[in-house]
């Protein structure tokens, strides 16, 4: 009887502390130099990911970050206008593990300099406060700011239309409310909906960065997001493709693998998993060959007085104009949310033709 060989074939995923470490190497040393603004906001969003997600991160990934927390304070002084990234970066160095109390000493200069005083957005202003309420200070003092900001995304006609910003700025404030998911963020029925119009957006318009911020900011208002959603960000998390070399270029898709992976961790899944490497990184996700939104925006325009906000109506005026990609993708989307109907009656705007 012939013998079975059994081959061992190593895996090239990598164990996450591995994985983590290789990530915190690529992005402190080899990306970009630690003088560019795009380092300081690169990485503090990975360690901000790690950070909020109860991340535990071995030994080695904090010593790719000993030399910028020692020159922080230093770098802090002389780069004031960077004031909330160099917090978030110390805050969350030290919450990861790194000894000191660099951090507390940077609140209390930022604050006696009255740094977010400089601050024109009241998303802005809530992000200084957050910040700075880690170490027991409130830069703010304004008890209206939380209103202000509630009321913004309270507002569901906004969130109908396509407005990347306005969106984006919606699942910060619920990042900010709620802490990054641990503490009620009190917001209404409204803000929910709000944020399912913003997503049935970002899924027409197939944007894994945007649907995985939002899908975070619903499961940080205590509601779970539409399992197509999940699903099909789990999918795409997958399919990233990550290059390595000391001359990739870093024009990339970080963010998007950074927040994709991020909702993976929310989900309860493994995060990172690619074959990882501590040299420079490019990251990039297939672009998708469907342009839903932009036909199905085109189509309703051309309708002109056809036109209306009846779902049930358009479906049936909608579906000749369209290819088939995009009539599956509006479909998918039409049986996602239970506020499509609603979502769609302010996308048609069809009380001004």
């Amino acid at each position: 009887m012939a013998e079975i060989v059994t081959l061992k074939v190593p895996s090239r995923i990598a164990p996450q502390a591995d994985r983590l470490s290789a990530l915190a190497h690529c992005f402190a040393e080899t990306r970009r130099r630690g003088d560019d603004v795009f380092w300081l906001k690169e990485n503090a969003e990975l360690l901000n990911i790690l950070e909020s997600t109860g991340m535990a991160v071995p030994q080695s990934f904090l010593e790719n970050y000993e030399g910028f927390y020692a020159q922080a304070e230093k770098r802090l002084r002389f780069f004031p206008q960077y004031y909330r990234f160099l917090l978030s970066l110390a805050l969350d160095i030290e919450a990861l593990g790194m000894p000191g109390d660099t951090a507390a000493a940077m609140v209390a200069w930022a604050a006696d300099e009255g740094l977010a005083e400089a601050e024109l957005s009241d998303l802005q202003r809530a992000e200084a406060r957050r910040l700075m309420a880690r170490r027991g200070v409130d830069p703010i003092r304004d008890a209206g700011l939380d209103d202000r900001l509630r009321r913004f995304a309270s507002r569901t006609a906004t969130f109908a239309l396509p407005n990347k910003k306005a969106a984006y700025e919606l699942t910060h404030i619920v990042f900010y409310l709620s802490e990054y998911g641990r503490l009620d963020p009190q917001v209404g029925g409204e803000i929910r909906r709000s944020l399912h119009f913003a997503g049935l957006t970002a899924f027409l318009d197939q944007n894994a960065d945007l649907l995985a911020e939002i899908c975070i900011a619903l499961r940080f208002a205590g509601e779970t997001p539409p399992p197509l959603w999940t699903d099909w960000l789990m999918r795409e998390t997958a399919r990233f493709a990550v290059e390595s070399g000391p001359a990739v270029s870093v024009a990339d898709d970080y963010h998007c693998f950074f927040v994709c992976n991020w909702h993976a961790a929310v989900e309860g899944a493994e995060i990172f998993r690619k074959p990882l490497s501590a040299e420079r990184m490019r990251f990039d996700r297939p672009r998708s060959q469907t342009a839903a939104l932009r036909e199905v925006s085109e189509a309703m325009l051309q309708l002109d007085a056809q036109r209306s906000g009846d779902w049930a109506r358009m479906r049936r005026t909608l579906s000749p104009c369209l290819s088939e990609e995009a009539r599956d993708v509006l479909e998918m989307a039409a049986g996602s949310s239970a506020h499509f109907e609603a979502y769609f009656e302010g996308f048609a705007r069809a009380g001004g033709q």
